[in-house]
């Protein structure tokens, strides 16, 4: 047999596969039987006997026919008519048993097919921020198609976030930017096809422009910008001003509007609308952003509530008011009494603070009277105050005052009286001198700690003064209080340390001083402490046997019969060292020549 043949064909036309075994001139029936065999079916796909009708495989059926002798035409060819054919005869009116069966050639059909796809993602596709992403684009045809994907018409490729393998775009961990379109391109020689996803990142809003400060004059328009972009794109803009949302506040209710883009209209701004706004877009997804800005608004210098009446108290310092606010800031506030000027260089004792307050050094009938104020910036003033009548009233006194120091075991309730009067009653409140002013009050449930030791101030305040007295209170049985005033003189390969003593907390106590040294590149942070025992009665200890030119920390511990207290601050110094001394230089030898100028004036007495 001849060797094998190849016939290329292409889906949905024509082509013949050739049989040279029958002559035209032999075509003549019945006297042969064609058949047509294909590799891998049992049966042969079709079989012609004289003027009978074919018999055609299913595969075939309305596709095949026999032309030009025994060459097979199959139309509308099919990718999966692609395989190995060949043509047989059987000649009926021959009688030698070698010729009376011939095989053809095998011919091979390659069908081929432009691409076409069997798998691709939807055209739109939701995924959350953060999120796994796969798109997969499979496409057969012949030959075998390559399958990339492209996004702005540029090829995805292979990084740290996003993957493409075997026709699958994968992504880790989706992001805003990772929205858009992507096109799976499908090509061969035969064609190329096209599929594109749009990727739709379901996340919390992205500001993209945020408001910027504005300043504005009053009574002009402020606006802030402040426009979002999201998926879904259901926005809604909530503005605040600090704290509270604009449409909360009276002031701004009727004067402020939200547009559609999320920008903030404030009309007409008055001072009170200076401060800062903050821009809030949502979609209903996680935790919205939000960006802020200030409105500063400028406006002449302007009293804001002068009180009817002002109270100074009799024979103390007193201050008269003049509550202002101005942008930009202020500059002067002139005084009136009673209708004319007030000049304050010409009365002795008082003065003006930064603020415009007049500060009166003694409260007595010439403070009497009727006070407006004018504030002034350089925008000007939005005129005169409304007046306030100064009156002299008695300060808060106390009817019952503290002793000068208590005594109280720890854990025992120490009541210490303090009352006073006055007109209006003042109110008299407990402070810890030095502390802060929550968590401070004197008997609290439980007793007395250590921590409340100290001095503590009795305050009788109202709207007139406010007075204090203070009294010592002293809480026993606890362990020793730190010391004070550490300092340490450096000397001689030595220094000498002194203190204060703290509260003893009712028992003897002793004291000793820790030091160490401090050396540069130890993998700890410094060497072990050495501690000194101080002796009884003293308050500083000479410590010897130092390097010089080292650094030293020193801290002091007090001690008694419950415990040690806490450590003292610790201070650093440095001992001194020997003085260097050098001798000088010998100068080198010289010789010197010493020219004398020639004598004159000379006298000479004759012997």
């Amino acid at each position: 047999q001849s060797e094998s043949q190849a016939v290329v064909g292409r889906v949905g036309e024509s082509t013949v596969l050739g049989c040279d075994l029958l002559d035209a001139h032999e075509a003549r029936p019945p006297l042969y039987v064609i058949e047509w065999v294909r590799f891998g079916f049992v049966l042969p796909i079709f079989i012609k006997f004289g003027l009978y009708s074919p018999r055609v495989d299913p595969e075939y059926i309305g596709r095949v026919r026999i032309e030009e002798g025994a060459s097979l035409r199959i139309d509308l060819l099919r990718a999966e008519d692609q395989g190995w054919y060949e043509c047989r005869v059987l000649f009926l009116d021959r009688h030698s048993a070698d010729a009376d069966f011939q095989n053809g050639t095998w011919i091979h059909l390659t069908v081929n097919a432009p691409p076409t796809f069997l798998e691709t993602p939807p055209a739109f596709v939701e995924v959350q921020d953060q999120d796994t992403l796969s798109l997969t684009c499979t496409a057969v045809g012949n030959p075998q198609p390559v399958v990339i994907w492209k996004r702005s018409n540029l090829a995805v490729q292979s990084g740290d976030a996003v993957q493409v393998r075997n026709g699958t775009l994968s992504i880790a961990a989706v992001e805003r930017a990772s929205a858009g379109t992507y096109t799976c391109h499908a090509s061969s020689k035969e064609g190329t096809i096209t599929h594109t996803t749009r990727v739709l990142v379901q996340g919390p809003p992205v500001i993209v422009v945020p408001p910027q400060n504005v300043t504005v004059n009053v009574s002009q328009d402020a606006f802030l910008a402040c426009q979002a972009e999201a998926y879904p794109g259901n926005l809604t803009y909530t503005w605040f001003q600090g704290s509270s949302n604009v449409f909360h506040l009276s002031h701004l209710q009727t004067r402020v509007r939200i547009l559609v883009d999320g920008s903030l209209l404030l009309q007409r701004t008055t001072p009170d609308d200076a401060g800062k706004y903050t821009c809030i877009p949502s979609n209903g997804l996680w935790k919205p952003p939000s960006a802020s800005a200030f409105i500063t608004v400028l406006y002449p210098a302007e009293v804001t509530t002068m009180l009817p009446e002002t109270h100074l108290p009799k024979g103390m310092q007193g201050v008269i008011r003049c509550p202002t606010r101005a942008n930009p800031p202020l500059l002067s506030v002139s005084w009136m009494r009673d209708g004319r000027p007030l000049q304050l260089d010409k009365l002795p004792g008082w003065s003006v603070r930064p603020d415009g307050s007049i500060i009166i050094a003694m409260g007595n009938d010439d403070v009497l009277g009727a006070y407006t104020c004018t504030p002034y910036n350089s925008y000007g003033t939005a005129g005169e105050s409304r007046p306030t009548h100064v009156l002299l009233k008695d300060p808060p006194a106390f009817t019952v005052r503290p002793k000068e120091e208590y005594f109280q075991e720890v854990g025992r309730e120490l009541v210490i009286p303090c009352a006073a009067h006055g007109d209006p009653p003042p109110t008299v409140t407990w402070l810890k001198v030095g502390a802060a002013a929550l968590g401070n009050q004197l008997s609290p449930p439980g007793g007395l700690v250590k921590e409340q030791h100290g001095v503590w101030e009795c305050t009788a305040t109202n709207q007139v003064a406010s007075v204090s007295t203070t009294t010592s209170v002293h809480v026993l049985g606890t362990s020793p209080h730190a010391v004070t005033n550490v300092s340490v003189l450096p000397l001689l390969l030595a220094a000498n340390i002194s203190w204060e003593p703290g509260f003893d907390g009712g028992y003897f106590q002793r004291f000793s001083v820790w030091y160490t040294p401090l050396v540069k590149h130890l993998p700890r942070p410094h060497h072990g402490w050495v501690s000194l025992s101080v002796p009884v009665g003293a308050q500083h200890l000479l410590v010897k046997n130092l390097q010089p030119d080292m650094s030293y920390q020193f801290s002091v511990l007090a001690q008694n019969k419950l415990g040690s207290g806490p450590f003292s601050q610790i201070v650093t110094s440095v001992p001194r060292g020997f003085p260097m001394t050098t001798v000088p230089p010998e100068p080198p030898a010289m010789t010197m020549r010493i020219f004398l100028s020639p004598p004159q004036a000379l006298t000479a007495n004759e012997t």
